[in-house]
């Protein structure tokens, strides 16, 4: 009787980078035995309807989805145009001239039971050091252009750090629409004209062309509007502006004047702050800003007076609010990517946001009864990740130390949410990071972002004063000289893409 309850179809709507991840997760997901039955997924988009896909960032769980749905890593970079990211450079956050880096790893190995940062606080505490950079072997390989794939073995120094991409979103959602439309999802062209609903249901979607397309559950992902978790069913929509004033963004591609570097620029501006995005086959800019600081025109005018090369197509204007709906599943309608919900790009979460909201589906797929509980989970456990990622955004903010501009002072003066300002004050105590249920970013990412925007913790564990200070010096002496010299032995990162394109070209042999 179980089995007369099952899903039969699932209709997604809106293709893009949300729609095309989810169709073929759930395609691959479902995957049966000939003869077995599994539900239809069915992606509507039209070609009228443009997507947000500019150039993106990513975060390294992206190499878990990547290998969940089947597609390699060489395929991958070959049809994406994609380079390596080992983290983020930030430019004038602090003061300008300023430069901190966020890398993809940690600071070295624990020491008698303590995390290897604590014993560097104590050394910064006693001004023998200023940074905790060289401590970070994705950081020194960023500075020094060097890249290649963590080493298995976790006694190697070379296994203490991950890594993700940039890549073409469009040409990303392209080749996952081929992954996708091989695992058995169908595409149907057409513009969505109306909804039926019932109670708090959608039982249908009415084309342009008079097609009704009928699903037992249906996926948003029409992007900002909410087509059908906002449009049909008003889920309501949570407003982080206070904290995050950012509301507006414009991209400009441009030509590579010099090889692509393994990692994202984030360098701060009048009102907001620009990336820079090297790809293989361009260069992604953009600049997000507070229209409340800035017009749009002058912001053009700043991105454009740092572009490396003339832009190579015309401005992309995006608007946004920042915030997450209220219930991200409500009824038979689950929202996935910007129907759920925006957090603008500044560490590279929007895709990574995209990939978790289609485990935890996976993980509580239900039947055509819609069990409650399961929805409740879903949407207790996206709230959640969400905030986790806004407190992480707004202490980049919160802490720049940039004196002019009227919303750097905004952002200094306004209080932070109840749970980024315990955090604050925890590792501005002792140096520790307090993790809540579904972070994005563990106490090493943290480390580097609060620690590169001055904040230094007032002490450290009694456990970790106890040592000699010339010895914990000298070891983090060793420590360094042993990251710097494994950096120097890798090949640069423009080798490291030559090798991915071989390896593609050869596999399409």
């Amino acid at each position: 009787m179980q089995d007369d309850r099952k899903i039969r179809s699932v209709a997604i709507v809106g293709g893009g980078t949300a729609g095309w991840m989810a169709a073929s997760a759930v395609a691959r997901a479902f995957a049966t035995p000939a003869g077995a039955t599994a539900p239809t997924v069915t992606v509507i988009e039209s070609e009228t309807i443009g997507t947000v896909g500019v150039g993106e960032a990513t975060i390294p769980p992206i190499r878990q989805f990547n290998s969940m749905i089947g597609l390699d890593e060489a395929d991958f970079m070959a049809a994406t145009g994609a380079t390596i990211k080992l983290g983020i450079a930030f430019h004038d956050w602090s003061a300008p001239g300023s430069r901190y880096f966020h890398g993809f790893g940690d600071f070295g190995p624990d020491v008698r039971g303590q995390a290897y940062r604590q014993h560097l606080f104590r050394l910064h505490a006693e001004g023998r050091i200023d940074s905790l950079e060289p401590w970070s072997l994705p950081s020194v390989m960023a500075a020094r252009g060097r890249f290649a794939p963590p080493s298995e073995d976790p006694r190697s120094v070379l296994s203490a750090y991950s890594y993700a991409y940039h890549f073409d979103a469009g040409l990303f959602a392209r080749r996952l629409r081929a992954l996708a439309e091989a695992a058995g999802a169908v595409r149907l062209e057409g513009r969505i004209v109306d909804v039926a609903v019932d109670t708090d249901r959608v039982q249908a979607v009415v084309l342009e062309d008079g097609r009704r397309v009928e699903a037992d559950l249906f996926i948003d992902c029409s992007g900002f509007r909410g087509l059908l978790i906002e449009g049909a069913l008003k889920a309501g929509y949570q407003d982080w502006t206070r904290w995050l004033p950012c509301d507006r963004a414009v991209a400009l591609p441009c030509p590579a004047t010099r090889a692509p570097v393994p990692y994202t620029a984030a360098k701060a501006m009048t009102a907001g702050w620009r990336w820079r995005i090297p790809l293989q086959h361009r260069v992604g800019n953009g600049y997000v800003y507070s229209s409340a600081f800035i017009e749009d025109q002058p912001a053009l005018d700043e991105l454009l007076q740092g572009l490396e090369a003339a832009p190579a197509a015309e401005p992309n204007r995006l608007r946004f609010v920042t915030g997450r709906r209220r219930m991200a599943w409500k009824g038979n309608v689950v929202a996935l990517g910007l129907a759920s919900g925006f957090l603008e790009p500044l560490e590279s979460t929007s895709i990574n946001l995209i990939q978790t909201g289609i485990g935890r589906l996976l993980e509580l797929f239900p039947d055509r009864d819609f069990d409650p509980a399961l929805v409740t989970e879903y949407n207790r456990r996206t709230a959640q990740e969400f905030e986790r990622v806004r407190d992480f955004i707004i202490a980049h903010y919160h802490l720049a130390g940039r004196g002019e501009g009227e919303m750097w002072r905004h952002c200094r003066e306004t209080a932070p949410p109840d749970t980024l300002a315990a955090k604050l004050e925890l590792f501005r105590a002792r140096g520790e990071v307090s993790l809540l249920e579904d972070e994005s970013f563990r106490e090493d990412s943290w480390a580097a972002v609060l620690t590169g925007l001055g904040v230094w913790p007032r002490r450290v564990s009694p456990l970790v004063q106890r040592l000699d200070l010339d010895q914990v010096q000298a070891q983090a002496g060793r420590v360094a000289e042993l990251i710097s010299r494994a950096a120097a032995s890798l090949p640069d990162h423009a080798a490291y893409l030559d090798a991915r394109r071989t390896a593609a070209m050869g596999a399409a042999a």
